[in-house]
């Protein structure tokens, strides 16, 4: 497979593991985040997943248009309210994990 001529993306999942009784909170918040966070112009894309078998783990798939915009998002008011609101709600801390794209090409973000 050839890489994205462009290399333009920055591409961030981040696991997540909630306590079974912040379950619902969590996932209101986290969608007005993501809600937030896909009007910003360094985001492509912004989603949210839930394990379809254990109810308390997410994966969060930012999509950034390059290197820089991971920390404008971190700057933003959204971002400071979610990570203040959701981090008591955490069964365990969250982590991340970076990607490359490959496909399809950046311009189909």
């Amino acid at each position: 497979m050839v890489q994205s001529s462009t290399q333009g993306l920055f591409i961030v999942h981040v696991f997540v593991h909630v306590l079974p009784e912040h379950v619902a909170a969590f996932q209101q918040a986290t969608r007005v985040n993501a809600e937030a966070s896909v009007k910003e112009p360094g985001i492509a894309r912004f989603d949210v997943l839930a394990d379809r078998d254990d109810p308390t783990r997410f994966v969060l798939v930012e999509v950034y248009r390059d290197a820089a915009a991971p920390a404008a998002h971190k700057d933003t008011a959204h971002y400071q309210v979610w990570r203040d609101t959701v981090a008591p709600m955490m069964a365990s801390p969250r982590h991340s994990q970076r990607f490359t794209n490959l496909y399809p090409g950046d311009d189909g973000f």
